[in-house]
């Protein structure tokens, strides 16, 4: 030990280097210090997992507990996350450059040696693995949530290894940006320029949107997600990001071993890209959806993912089940269907579209399955007595109305009892469903002289009716 002591005070004195301040020299010149890269990766893991936790849940459908709702969730917090990952990575790739741009202008240092390429490749991979650790954090504390909800359906792995491999892309071309561009302004070029970007692919239509990073949209339950799909959009990402980082490694390196994997890699992300253009624009669930059912007191199914709506749906639609009784219109089933499905269903059942469970979903339900059994009216005096028996349909307060005679038929209307206006719905729902309500459907138009309501209309020569 006093050897050692001796030896570094006599280096000191001879004025020879130190061994540590040397390696620290060194490690100043590289551009970021390991302490400070520590530094950085740990804010940036923090940012981009409450990043991506916010995004996922803003993508989250409401109310749906099917594990292909936490795969879209998850893949749409890219659209954040990504951004954020590629000024991190233009950022470091800023502080490499300039700190290689010094070295060589150092006066005395000779020319400088070409790096391997594991040397160049170090720095890149290390941030793909802090930005990759962050993005498996959000998708397993979402898997946890959704392992406590009993999500129905299964997670698929090639969804997510596509989401780690959009994120590599974000990465690589932020690298390369600071690389090429070593500015102060950069990193923020970077990350504004990848949300553009991937926004407006991702917002697109055609071929472009699949390339991106992204989940085919519209994300529908019922035609579920392809995991095959995810698999050719797996090896595009990857394949396109190894090309972009070992082609920017062989130039920097000048090892001709490493163009050569980049060339594969080209291959390979064109492999990807031909299979995924050639599948069908959407893709079928492999296997029928098993509904889930509340038989009483009417039937009502829905997706195995929105089981927890049932109860509501159930009561709103067996009071609209009770007030069409009789009718042309009358159902004892209720069916939640896809939107992009056009089947129709046999009689007696109601297909219906429930998007997410968020507050008012039964309600939206009803008022459109409402709007489907009677046109809406073009003559503003027609529209006001549709509206009138349509709220009641629904449930829900009788509209006055802004004209005298759509006030005293709401007045009218609401005079009757329950079963009393379910008779006249019989009488005239033809009228109704055909936008053909008049005055004298209400009571003649006339106010009564004397208090209470008008006598109930009852089908005569001289006013339209339809039967039943």
């Amino acid at each position: 030990m006093g050897r050692a002591m001796s030896r570094t005070v006599s280096a000191t004195v001879s004025g020879a280097p130190d061994p540590l301040a040397r390696r620290k020299r060194r490690r100043e010149h590289r551009g970021v210090s390991r302490a400070e890269l520590t530094q950085s990766a740990v804010i940036t893991v923090t940012v981009l997992l409450v990043l991506g936790l916010v995004a996922a849940w803003t993508v989250l459908i409401p109310g749906v507990m099917v594990w292909d709702n936490v795969t879209v969730a998850v893949i749409g917090s890219l659209r954040l996350t990504g951004p954020v990952a590629a000024a991190f990575a233009a950022w470091v790739a800023v502080r490499k450059r300039r700190a290689a741009r010094r070295r060589s202008a150092r006066p005395g240092t000779g020319p400088v040696m070409a790096p391997t390429p594991w040397r160049t490749l170090k720095a890149p991979l290390a941030i793909l693995a802090v930005v990759v650790g962050s993005f498996g954090a959000t998708v397993l504390i979402f898997a946890v949530r959704a392992v406590l909800s009993e999500q129905a359906g299964r997670l698929l792995p090639s969804a997510l290894a596509m989401g780690a491999a959009g994120l590599a892309l974000y990465v690589v071309l932020g690298w390369i940006l600071g690389w090429l561009a070593p500015f102060a302004i950069t990193p923020l070029v970077a990350g504004v320029g990848a949300y553009a970007l991937f926004t407006w692919l991702g917002d697109g239509s055609g071929w472009a949107d699949r390339l991106a990073p992204v989940t085919p949209q519209p994300y529908d339950l019922f035609q579920g997600l392809s995991s095959g799909a995810f698999a050719d959009q797996t090896l595009w990402l990857l394949g396109l990001s190894a090309a972009l980082l070992l082609g920017w490694a062989a130039l920097v390196s000048r090892h001709m071993l490493t163009m050569v994997a980049a060339v594969i890699a080209v291959l390979a992300a064109g492999f990807g890209a031909s299979r995924l253009l050639s599948e069908p624009a959407t893709t079928a669930a492999g296997e029928q959806v098993v509904y889930s059912c509340q038989e009483w007191p009417i039937t009502v199914c829905v997706h195995p993912g929105m089981r927890d709506g049932l109860a509501e749906l159930g009561t709103t639609f067996t009071g609209l089940a009770a007030r069409l009784s009789g009718t042309p219109a009358a159902f004892q089933r209720v069916e939640q269907r896809s939107r992009l499905t056009a089947a129709q269903a046999p009689r007696g059942v109601v297909p219906i579209h429930v998007d997410d469970l968020d507050a008012g979903y039964a309600d939206r339900a009803a008022a459109e399955f409402v709007d489907r059994i009677s046109k809406p009216c073009t003559e503003p005096v027609a529209a006001g007595y549709r509206a009138i028996v349509a709220a009641w349909v629904r449930g829900e307060p009788l509209p006055a109305g802004q004209l005298a005679e759509h006030q005293y038929a709401s007045a009218w209307f609401s005079a009757l009892s329950e079963e009393q206006r379910r008779e006249w719905l019989r009488m005239f729902y033809s009228d109704f469903a055909n936008c053909r309500l008049a005055a004298s459907h209400f009571g003649g138009g006339v106010p009564a002289p004397s208090p209470g309501p008008a006598p109930f209309p009852l089908p005569s020569a001289d006013m339209p009716h339809s039967g039943r």
